[in-house]
């Protein structure tokens, strides 16, 4: 099938693929959006379509997969910025940088709080902070993975609580 008619195909079943857009996304917009970023899709990997099944169909898992992953990515983006219970590297570089002041008084009170939390608790949390991961710090501390995570989250809630005043 050569180009044009693919094209002409795909653009009949647009009607119907935009329906299944504002059921996914419940927005005009974003409907339009999610059935235009699919059919560019569908143009793309033309070559992939095997002739003689259902067209509408392959491009419903088009847009289906492209709403899916579009939405993991934004709940990614989501938590990373939104979340309060954890205390992160960016959490604290944004309440830590308000201005030059304000940064020493923060770190000096973070250096505080990390000082005030007990050893077995503030090592894998550090550990924790810099990257590593669970497994990776209980097989160098030498604990259980449970232990790991107890003391990782003893630490959390002491630091939350000592650095409280800087919640926004």
């Amino acid at each position: 099938m050569n180009n044009v008619k693919f094209t002409s195909e795909i653009y009949a079943h647009s009607d119907h693929l935009m329906s299944h857009a504002l059921k996914f996304t419940r927005d005009e917009d974003d409907a339009k959006d999610l059935l235009q970023e699919t059919l560019i899709k569908g143009l793309r990997f033309a070559h992939s379509f095997d002739q003689g099944t259902n067209l509408r169909g392959w491009l419903y898992v088009i847009m289906r997969n492209t709403y899916i992953n579009d939405y993991r990515k934004d709940t990614k983006r989501k938590a990373f910025v939104t979340v309060e219970e954890e205390i992160t590297n960016g959490q604290l570089a944004i309440s830590a940088t308000k201005n030059a002041g304000e940064s020493t008084f923060a770190l000096e009170d973070i250096n505080k709080a990390m000082a005030s939390i007990k050893d077995e608790y503030r090592i894998p949390f550090k550990k924790y902070f810099e990257g590593y991961k669970y497994d990776e710090i209980a097989a160098e501390l030498n604990l259980p993975i449970g232990t790991v995570k107890t003391h990782i989250h003893q630490a959390r809630q002491g630091l939350k609580k000592y650095l409280k005043m800087y919640r926004s």
